[in-house]
């Protein structure tokens, strides 16, 4: 029986032996995770935001911007020189609203709010003063000039 006995015990230990003797897979170690580079970004320059232009009058137009509430200097030009047959347009620069009429009370450009241009408007028997009905400090003048015709 001793011969039974050991023969099961050898072949118990070279089982076991066989199954965990070997370490390569004994004690297993999850691979290390490599980086990966973060690229870098660019910086991109702000863009420099463009100035929105006056808009240009047809030909044959003359615009007079309303500046600021500032006596004789709250319109530009003024005085406008206005060639006979040209129409004239205000265009409000300023931050506030304004209404401009002829002292002779034959023009109006009705309420201009801020960025707001009025109609284009003749002006007739050779211009003259007028200012702002809001603000009446505001003055300018309108001078007829030459005809447009040669």
């Amino acid at each position: 029986m001793r011969a039974i006995v050991a023969a099961v015990t050898i072949a118990l230990t070279v089982v076991t032996w066989g199954c965990s003797g070997s370490t390569e897979n004994a004690n297993p170690v999850a691979p290390t995770p490599t980086a990966t580079p973060t690229p870098t970004a660019t910086p991109t320059p702000t863009p420099t935001p463009t100035p929105t232009p006056t808009p240009t009058p047809p030909s044959g137009m003359v615009t007079i911007n309303v500046v600021d509430e500032n006596g004789a200097q709250s319109f530009s030009p003024n005085p406008a020189t206005l060639p006979a047959g040209q129409m004239v347009v205000w265009h409000n620069i300023d931050n506030t609203t304004h209404r401009m009429v002829l002292d002779a009370g034959s023009l109006d450009t009705g309420n201009l709010a801020p960025g707001a241009s009025s109609q284009p408007m003749s002006i007739n028997a050779g211009g003259g003063p007028y200012h702002c009905s809001i603000h009446p400090s505001m003055v300018g003048t309108i001078v007829q000039g030459a005809s447009l015709a040669r």
